[in-house]
């Protein structure tokens, strides 16, 4: 088998180890051992001449060398038989034994420690570190070869219940008032399952947590498990799978074996479509990893029993692709729905994001909540977070009210884009563009006010015209999108009408509008001619996860119409905005120059140049 990438580099590791730990031992062997090389070496005869001309003042004998120290400072080595003793041997080479008597004679006897570098280091060593270096080796094959038998098992994460750190009630969760009141039976389920038993009540054993990416369903999920105090098993659909066959059924029978152990329990599956897509509509058969997975899931709901007291909650803002045996009851039978938060569900959110974020005294959440319709909750922690990190760039102790709104900007459009110089023709262009957008939004009576106008660039738009609503809006008017649609036209109009020329920045608003132009005649119903009819049905194909077509359910006549209705919806818009900027062309150079000028316009002040005569 082929060693995994991980193994490789474990194994290079301990080997570089390794030779480090020699490299060292080596180098200091050579510093103990070699002390005693640096010296000049003597013969004995030698020896035995300098002695005899009272050369030598000091004699010290360690085991067979002998270090012999002169008159004149000098030291030099000598060596003696191992055998016999010092005064024999010198006896033997023709010492004077008047002479020698003057010589300083002291016998050194080695110690442990030098003994034990000299003579059993180096034979123990190199036997130790090659006994290391197998068991590292080994024990990383050995690891290698228990992960093999790891795969079957969870890799969910539990939250325990003591975990004071983690732990999330409903009021750390702002907003969604009704799936709080919704989830609250199955809090008291969890805490007080004896009352529900009783009267012969079953609680639902899958609880599926809808909604837009951003709206809280995690954290939700979370919060159910900190209200009712029991262990919180998180695990994403999409670690269930694993190249291997089997390993997702396995690791679902795993996480629901600990979940009963721990019962009363939690299971949370996040992106639950990763796994749960309707069978049969793609590629694969049958039998491929992610249907047998899901089959496990729905076998491991349907054997759960009402005592078992585990519930099994997912979140997943794809409905409309999950497989139906999800969703029967008995399975997935409770279905919570989790809005984009109103107003002031935004302003309550915005008050927990910054509670630990030093705030100056003018901030006022409110305003930011009205700028912000639309915004999910990770949408406004965010802006947020973006708004302390400006402060923070710019070594300022607080965030303040201009730091949120520019941070409002930045979460929609992206950041500024300081290198993109605009040419003073460009300029000019780009400004009449974004007048001509905000004139017709502010001439229209059925239209969003306008917040700012700007010509700096940010992320891939030149120069934007913001408006957005006074309130949360949930159902939305033919007036409102023919507003709309000549607010779309703006641009072009204006290019048109001042330069009596079109460019290519006009080019996305155009696209907008003929989508939304095709949308009131095929999905809206606000057509005159075609009526309340809804033509084009998508359907879904999935071919290596992409989505491909739309069915055409309609005639060659019908199409024809539809576009007629679209051209004319467009051709209507479009000579509205042109009326409007014909009329006031006054009111558009001054915005224009204003913006070449300032090269940005605020509500207040973009709002006094309208009303100015």
């Amino acid at each position: 088998m082929k060693p995994k990438p991980s193994q490789v580099k474990n194994w290079s590791n301990n080997f570089i180890w390794v030779l480090v730990i020699l490299m060292v031992i080596s180098a200091a062997y050579s510093l103990l051992g070699g002390g005693l090389q640096q010296k000049k070496e003597l013969s004995l005869s030698e020896l035995v001449a300098k002695i005899n001309s009272e050369e030598v003042t000091e004699i010290r004998v360690i085991d067979s060398a002998l270090e012999i120290k002169l008159k004149n400072g000098e030291d030099f080595l000598a060596h003696k038989e191992p055998e016999t003793g010092l005064t024999e041997t010198l006896k033997n080479y023709g010492v004077q034994p008047e002479k020698l008597g003057k010589v300083n004679l002291n016998v050194v006897s080695r110690g442990g420690f030098n003994f034990f570098m000299g003579v059993i280091l180096p034979i123990v060593v190199p036997v130790i570190i090659i006994a290391l270096f197998i068991w590292m080796t080994a024990r990383q094959v050995q690891r290698g070869s228990a992960q093999a038998f790891t795969f079957g098992q969870s890799r969910a994460r539990l939250i325990s219940p003591d975990n004071t750190k983690e732990r999330i009630t409903f009021k750390d969760v702002a907003g969604v008032k009704e799936a709080k009141e919704e989830l609250k039976e199955i809090v008291d389920f969890l805490k007080n399952p004896k009352k529900f038993l009783e009267i012969g009540a079953k609680i639902p054993k899958g609880v599926l947590l809808m909604g837009a990416p951003g709206t809280g369903k995690t954290m939700l999920a979370k919060a159910v498990s900190g209200e009712a105090g029991v262990p919180f098993f998180h695990m994403s659909a999409s670690e269930f799978i694993e190249m291997f066959v089997g390993v997702g059924a396995s690791r679902t029978r795993d996480l629901f074996r600990l979940a009963k152990k721990s019962a009363p329990s939690i299971i949370f599956i996040d992106e639950l479509d990763a796994i749960g897509r309707i069978r049969g509509a793609g590629l694969g058969g049958g039998h491929d990893e992610r249907e047998q997975t899901l089959n496990q899931i729905l076998v491991e709901m349907d054997g759960m029993e009402t005592d078992d007291r585990v519930i099994v909650m997912a979140a997943t803002n794809r409905p409309d692709v999950l497989d139906p045996a999800l969703l029967r009851p008995g399975r997935f039978d409770r279905r919570v729905m989790l809005d984009l938060p109103d107003i002031n569900d935004r302003e309550e959110i915005l008050k927990i994001h910054a509670k630990n974020k030093p705030l100056e005294k003018e901030v006022e959440l409110r305003r930011i909540a009205e700028r912000t319709p639309g915004f999910s909750g990770a949408d406004l922690a965010n802006l947020v977070n973006e708004a302390a990190i400006v402060a923070a760039r710019e070594d300022r102790k607080k965030v303040g009210q201009m730091d949120l709104i520019n941070s409002i900007e930045k979460v929609i459009l992206g950041p500024e884009r300081k290198s993109h110089i605009l040419s003073q023709d460009e300029k000019k262009i780009s400004a009449y563009h974004e007048a001509g957008h905000a004139l017709v939004a502010a001439s229209m009576k059925h239209a969003d006010p306008v917040h700012k106008v700007s010509i700096v660039s940010r992320g891939r738009a030149a120069g934007y015209t913001l408006k957005l609503p006074l309130e949360d809006r949930h159902l939305y008017s033919r007036s409102h999108f023919r507003a709309e649609l000549a607010m779309s036209m703006g641009g072009y109009a204006a290019e048109k009408l001042v330069f009596d020329e079109i460019t290519t920045g006009a080019s996305d608003d155009i696209r907008k509008a003929t989508a939304l132009a095709r949308n009131l005649v095929t999905r809206f119903g606000m057509s005159e001619k075609i009526g309340p009819m809804a033509l084009g049905e998508k359907e879904e194909m999935i071919f290596l996860g992409r989505e491909l077509t739309t069915e055409r359910n309609y005639s060659e006549d019908t199409a024809k119409l539809i576009d007629k209705e679209v051209k004319s919806l467009l051709d209507e818009a479009y000579e509205k905005a042109v009326s409007i900027l014909t009329e006031r062309r006054s009111k558009l150079d001054k915005i224009a120059n204003t913006l070449i000028e300032k090269e940005t316009l605020e509500r207040e002040e973009f709002a006094k140049i309208v009303a100015s005569n």
